[in-house]
């Protein structure tokens, strides 16, 4: 039965009512909103993660619950943080310079470009860049890397504003930008206003199927209004005049998309093959019928109990666990499954921004990485589940007293 919430909200995409549940994860707060120690004893807000689906184009949707001011102005995450982002980064760019001849003359533009990560590889290979970041803390860093950035959020007025500047883009840039933007509609026609004639757009966000198929539910949280299949986005850039002409299927984010668009009367990409099997794939899979959404909240909640089960035993055991990261998602899965510090001793992480600061709703210290060969707890916890194998690599020395990993999602697994 459908709730009031679902009753009143509408499709960003489409306008259609949503009535139909995909995962309800309860009260959460915003994921990145870290607390000082003199916080910790005040009030701390918490929003619904209900997330909806729409019986008509299928997009799967979280309400607007935190302005994406509130969300975006100062930012805690910085993508430089992690290794293996940085090179998937390089590749990138060295693929889109050879691929569509990118040079000098070329405008390279990144919008939710964030520290810098990615600009910074174009401009090694002499491509001209433009950052679009909201946050200014982040912005700042990517600025002092030489990387001109606006601190704006992207959108209709936007774009037509460096169209008056006469900034046209060669390539837009859009890495785990897609999902975090209510005003979907706007976003993409402030792309399509940008675009040069024979310009080309790429966007990456991680793949619902991937999600569905690996329970990722804790990739949900409020920063991500939306989450899409590739059929979906299909549909998106079409109401724009924007057509989709080739994908890549990447291990990144527990598996995402490489969506590639160009104007829609632009035949100088012609659509791939690979494009057309995952469409094939996608309906194969029933994601165009509503049927195929309504299981997953079931799934969701089993996971739940594995997980604290696990918890269970290994407290009753005596056992001591910490946590490596300190994620978004790692606060979704915390803040859902109520882990505190009466699971979990502390996290740590490489980011300094972090460190001294405690998790939100869930109040888990955050330490630097080497609180973990101080302390030499029993299992380690990743929260960046995403990036186990980086992380098994940096603290390889837990073997020195029996230490195991514990990834939580798809499964609870226990790693030597």
């Amino acid at each position: 039965m459908a709730t009031e919430s679902a009753q009143r909200a509408s499709c960003r995409l489409c306008g259609a009512a949503l009535r139909h549940t995909f995962a309800d994860l309860g009260m959460s707060p915003p994921c990145e909103s870290f607390l000082a120690a003199g916080q910790l004893n005040r009030m701390e807000a918490f929003y619904p993660l209900h997330v909806l689906v729409c019986e008509h184009c299928f997009l799967v949707q979280l309400e607007e619950y935190v302005s994406p001011e509130t969300i975006f102005s100062e930012y805690a995450y910085f993508s430089s943080y992690s290794d293996s982002w940085l090179a998937h980064a390089k590749a990138y760019t060295e693929s889109m310079v050879q691929r569509f001849g990118l040079g000098p003359q070329s405008l390279a533009v990144e919008l939710a470009s964030n520290d810098g990560y990615l600009l910074q590889y174009f401009m090694e290979q002499g491509v001209g860049v433009l950052g679009v970041e909201p946050a200014a803390n982040v912005a700042a860093v990517a600025a002092r890397k030489g990387i001109p950035t606006l601190v704006k959020f992207f959108g209709r007025d936007m774009a037509a504003e460096m169209v008056r500047d006469g900034v046209r883009a060669d390539l837009i840039v859009g890495n785990n930008v897609l999902a975090q933007v209510p005003d979907l509609c706007g976003f993409v026609a402030g792309m399509k206003t940008l675009l040069k004639p024979r310009g080309v757009i790429t966007l990456e966000f991680p793949h619902l199927m991937r999600l569905m198929e690996g329970n990722q539910f804790d990739t949900i949280y409020h920063e991500h209004f939306s989450y899409f299949s590739f059929l979906t986005t299909e549909k998106i850039m079409a109401q724009f005049g924007l057509a989709v002409f080739d994908v890549e299927e990447l291990p990144t984010h527990g598996g995402s998309l490489r969506v590639y668009a160009r104007h829609a009367q632009d035949d100088s990409h012609p659509v791939s093959q690979r494009a057309r099997a995952l469409a094939h794939r996608e309906e194969t899979a029933g994601l165009g019928r509503l049927r195929a959404y309504s299981s997953f909240d079931q799934q969701v909640k089993e996971t739940k109990r594995k997980i604290l089960a696990f918890l269970i035993d290994a407290k009753r055991a005596g056992k001591s666990i910490a946590g490596y990261g300190a994620p978004g998602k790692g606060n979704t899965l915390l803040n859902y499954c109520g882990i505190r510090t009466d699971f979990l001793d502390y996290t740590v992480d490489r980011n300094p921004y972090k460190h001294g600061k405690f998790l939100p709703g869930t109040h888990i210290p955050v330490f630097p990485p080497d609180k973990i060969r101080e302390t030499q707890p029993d299992y380690v916890l990743i929260l960046p589940w995403n990036l186990k194998d980086e992380i098994r690599g940096q603290l390889s020395y837990i073997r020195e007293w029996g230490g195991q990993f514990v990834v939580p999602i798809p499964e609870v697994e226990v790693f030597q």
